[in-house]
């Protein structure tokens, strides 16, 4: 959606150091001159859910629904999750067989019907400079101190036992 001819664009990245290890997300969300950026770090967690987090955050920091935007990111896992289906069957079957990370992509799933959302894959650690800013937030959240903790997946550990 245009309004004063600017279109909301989010760009997002994750990141774990190890994977599982501590990991962030960060967000830039951006309409005409505005910018925003969110970030956080946690103590133990995945890159995938990472991903998945910054996408989460970024819409649900939004106060305007129905509207249209273009979501870019590096993660062919969400891009792919999208583009090709996956999330639509994994929701039918309510991820069976062990599909991971059924809590973040519920979340994403019920925001998602509020917005009309592309999404755009581009190249990680390349020349994109927004892209390469959310890897920034994103790195430095996972390196920081009072790291939050990933309810989802840490719950998801103690289960397996």
């Amino acid at each position: 959606m245009t309004a004063e001819g600017h279109e909301l664009i989010i760009y997002t990245d994750g990141s774990s150091r190890g994977n599982p290890g501590p990991g962030g997300y960060g967000a830039i969300l951006m309409w005409g001159p505005k910018r925003k950026e969110l970030a956080a770090g946690f103590r133990l967690t995945t890159n995938n859910r990472m991903e998945l987090l910054g996408v989460i955050t970024a819409l649900e920091s939004l106060t305007k629904k129905n509207i249209s935007l273009t979501i870019y990111t590096d993660s062919q896992y969400i891009v792919k999750a999208i583009q090709e289906g996956w999330l639509y069957n994994w929701v039918r079957t309510d991820f069976k067989g062990g599909k991971k990370n059924k809590d973040l992509w519920m979340r994403f799933h019920s925001l998602a019907k509020d917005y009309n959302i592309t999404f755009k894959w581009v190249k990680g650690h390349a020349d994109n400079a927004f892209n390469n800013r959310c890897d920034e937030l994103a790195t430095q959240a996972a390196d920081g101190k009072n790291l939050l903790i990933d309810e989802g997946y840490e719950s998801e550990l103690v289960n397996k036992k």
